[in-house]
């Protein structure tokens, strides 16, 4: 339904979620290709390709929480001067509602080293719709691809 046809029907009621906020990072390499890494099995959504990154902690920035997950997660240093915000993701699933900033981060240190996934690739933005990816993750896929 577009937003003609929903702006003709009576408003919804709100959604009785938990929102749940997590940083992502569009980690891009001098190719112009970002990185993405499959969901381990044993956790939600299992299978699917995602973007780093993780739940922001109470206290925390998105910046800072990313910053903590790309190491955890990838063994890299980043600071939060090395993030530039590019898109975010606003979608209910069945039990929470996700908030998700999605940064651009072109410089690290250190060599990317799996230490939650399993299998990761550097994809062009035009490719990255050939892998499944959370419903969450798409429309910022299409601003990757606008942007590079």
């Amino acid at each position: 339904m577009n937003c003609d046809e929903a702006l003709k029907q009576p408003k919804p009621p709100a959604p009785d979620l938990p929102i749940i906020l997590v940083a992502a990072a569009a980690i891009i390499n001098a190719q112009n290709e970002v990185f993405i890494a499959q969901r381990p099995e044993g956790k939600s959504m299992a299978g699917l390709w995602e973007f780093p990154g993780g739940k922001v902690d109470e206290g925390e920035t998105p910046e800072y929480a990313l910053m903590r997950e790309l190491e955890e997660e990838l063994g890299i240093e980043t600071r939060p001067t090395c993030y530039h915000p590019i898109a975010f993701a606003s979608h209910s699933y069945d039990d929470f509602h996700l908030l998700m900033p999605l940064f651009a981060c072109r410089k690290w240190q250190g060599e990317i080293e799996l230490k939650e996934h399993q299998v990761s690739a550097w994809v062009r933005p035009v490719d990255m719709l050939n892998y499944p990816m959370p419903a969450a993750d798409l429309p910022l896929v299409t601003t990757l691809r606008d942007l590079l």
